[in-house]
């Protein structure tokens, strides 16, 4: 939002430049505002049209907060949902292999859904079996962090380390029954999905996935988050519309959070305890809406990415991964679970369920051998430097690998120290991270002791070879949580390399933007 924001203050000095009178004072958004940039736009909106009203009120023959009904306001869904006889079902279908099915099931449902976005693929890389699941921190512990170990049961995909792994998760079963029996839908119904404007067009079965018919529920569990996305405010405004609430209260109340004084209201009901569409549906018994409004409405269920914790030198057939299981109690002390995180976890290896994947690029490239390396991954951030530590231990059989220094954080060290027996061991007989090697690992616990302890004060102790590292040509990655982290690291670095080099802080900054630009130093950050 920060570049829109720059845009219309640019935008607003270059119309004031060359005389131009503002007749509302410029308005900014925000959409890290608990109720979005709406919190900002509906007071705007409504000085806007007041002042406009007061220049020419032939404007607003009936005056500014005259309100459109909502028949005229709702128009048609931007979807046409098509059903078909069973007769229409791809032959094709009927001797395609178990891992073509579901690859063609995927594949023609999120073609289909209003929430796809153009470049993503629909169908999946391939196939994942869980091979491994267990606990990296202790059960008392408040966090459940996990280690999940995957094979490939379909093809093999060549991946590096750095790169991200998307998972589709799967919903509740019982939830997305539940969804489907609310809304007075069929299950078993057969249909096509595509935007208005396509409903005239000629179909062709062989050439368009979007016209290959899928089961209801099928696209429903593949494509309509209902069981964990909070639906944004359009949902309310079009869900008051007479047409879909019956009882007069029931209408009211969502015209009311529809409505810019009921915005705050609006967002402790819904986004604050995260309601999802269907717990919204039941509070709402009396609302009746097409399918299609659903389908345009109800948030896509999104894939999840998380950082590829394997090397694929080191594993060929598999793929790993470093998973906080996500978990928090509402302001109304209701308990919410992520969803992936927690369908991931609950996972049993010996049920052989098949885990649609996708693979892309991160913000992490592989590092060659011959590069120095100064890695800060503190929590599930050390998640890619495992698989940096594992391939380097593999290239280091045949070659001569470049020092690694590893600075990793946690709470505990008896809680939650992340792979503990992996670190050690490769800190130690000559391992990637030795001293011997020219490595490190330095862990930072931050609550064992009165003082907090965090991975920028690990640096500061090693002040000295992280500068001997940087002169000679080390790369810096930083990877974790996108709070304070990142900004704390950069700042410890500047410190380490004005002390270490005599140079003013303000060489120090430079140095390091040189790097940036450079290509050496990386930062992959989540909220």
């Amino acid at each position: 939002m920060w570049w829109l924001q720059f845009v219309a203050k640019k935008l607003d000095k270059r119309l004031s430049d060359l005389g131009a009178t503002a007749v509302v004072e410029r308005g900014l958004g925000d959409d890290q505002h608990p109720s979005g940039y709406e919190a900002a736009l509906d007071p705007w909106l409504s000085s806007l049209w007041s002042r406009l009203n007061e220049i020419k009120p032939h404007f607003f023959p009936k005056g500014p907060d005259f309100l459109v009904s909502n028949e005229e306001l709702i128009g048609l869904p931007k979807v046409q949902v098509t059903y078909h006889n069973v007769d229409d079902m791809d032959s094709r279908l009927s001797t395609a292999t178990d891992f073509k099915y579901l690859q063609m099931q995927i594949g023609r449902a999120r073609s289909m859904s209003s929430g796809k976005v153009p470049h993503e693929k629909s169908k999946p890389d391939a196939f994942l079996k869980m091979v491994k699941n267990f606990p990296l921190t202790r059960a008392s512990h408040e966090k459940d962090v996990r280690h999940f170990e995957f094979e490939f049961v379909s093809q093999v995909i060549k991946y590096e380390i750095g790169d991200v792994l998307e998972v589709l998760p799967s919903q509740s079963p019982a939830a997305v029954d539940s969804f489907i029996q609310r809304c007075n839908l069929d299950p078993e119904s057969l249909i096509t999905v595509h935007p208005r404007e396509m409903e005239n067009r000629h179909i062709d079965n062989n050439v368009n996935t979007l016209d290959v018919p899928i089961k209801l529920r099928t696209f429903v569990e593949l494509t309509m988050d209902v069981t964990s996305a909070s639906p944004r405010r359009y949902f309310f405004e079009a869900r008051s519309c007479i047409f879909f609430a019956t009882a007069e209260h029931e209408k009211e109340r969502l015209q009311y959070f529809a409505s810019p004084e009921g915005r705050d209201d609006l967002y402790q009901y819904n986004q604050k305890e995260r309601r999802t569409v269907l717990e919204v549906l039941e509070d709402f018994p009396s609302v009746q809406m097409p399918f299609e409004w659903f389908v345009q409405l109800v948030p896509p269920l999104k894939n999840r990415a998380f950082s590829i914790s394997s090397s694929p030198l080191a594993h060929p057939t598999q793929v790993h991964l470093t998973v906080d299981v996500v978990s928090w109690t509402t302001p109304f002390k209701r308990k919410r679970q992520g969803l992936c995180s927690t369908w991931l976890a609950s996972l049993d290896p010996e049920q052989s369920i098949y885990i649609p994947v996708w693979f892309h690029k991160g913000l992490l490239p592989p590092p060659q051998p011959s590069l120095p390396l100064i890695v800060i991954g503190p929590g599930t951030g050390c998640a890619p430097f495992r698989g940096f530590v594992e391939e380097r231990a593999v290239q280091s059989q045949s070659s001569t690998i470049a020092p690694t220094l590893l600075f990793f954080g946690c709470r505990n060290e008896n809680n939650d120290f992340l792979y503990r027996d992996f670190w050690l061991f490769h800190s130690e007989n000559d391992g990637v991270l030795s001293e011997a090697k020219g490595g490190g690992f330095y862990a930072a616990f931050s609550r064992d002791q009165p003082q907090k302890v965090y991975v920028q004060h690990k640096m500061q102790e090693q002040s000295e070879r992280i500068w001997n590292l940087l002169c000679e040509g080390a790369a810096i990655y930083v990877a974790g949580s996108s709070t304070k982290m990142p900004s704390d690291v950069m700042v410890a670095f500047e410190e380490i390399i004005s002390k270490e080099s005599g140079a003013p802080r303000e060489s120090a900054v430079r140095w390091l933007r040189s790097l940036e630009k450079a290509g050496k130093y990386h930062v992959e950050a989540w909220s």
